[in-house]
């Protein structure tokens, strides 16, 4: 862990906050290549009434407007909440360097938790993986979230 993946991961918490705002689970994520952020995503499923609408595949396509190329070989991913099995598949599908992961989801996790797709030598890309970057202040973002809810 470096400085700057606290620093890009805290970029990612912000999203995750502004999905909450909005209802969301506060999810967020950040697309990094060479020190600079190029795309920021979060959780927009209630908002937008879409299921697919995960803060990976948000910032994902949201690159995909200006980005010349699908792969994305050169790109860390930083994710406030460890992927699910979809969002895993998309940073496995465009090819991403990186995946730095604050918190781990016991629950639906798929990289590392449940499953680990990132990790699975028997598939065609197998990313870096680093955990537990501001685990504690993601952890308690989505605890503070629910326990609202559940009042």
């Amino acid at each position: 862990m470096t400085t700057s993946d606290e620093v890009f991961m805290a970029r990612a918490l912000e999203a995750a906050q502004f999905a909450a705002q909005h209802d969301d689970v506060p999810v967020g994520c950040v697309l990094v290549r060479d020190s600079a952020i190029i795309a920021v995503g979060e959780n927009r499923r209630e908002i937008d009434h879409d299921a697919t609408a995960h803060a990976e595949l948000v910032a994902l396509r949201a690159l995909s407007h200006d980005e010349p190329s699908w792969r994305l070989s050169d790109v860390t991913a930083y994710v406030t909440l460890e992927p699910c099995v979809m969002c895993a598949g998309a940073l496995l599908n465009a090819r991403v360097a990186r995946v730095v992961i604050a918190a781990m989801d016991e629950k639906a996790g798929a990289v590392g938790s449940r499953y680990n797709l990132l990790a699975d030598p028997r598939l065609f890309h197998e990313p870096e993986l680093e955990f537990g970057v501001l685990a504690t202040q993601s952890a308690q973002l989505l605890q503070t979230f629910f326990l609202e809810r559940r009042a």
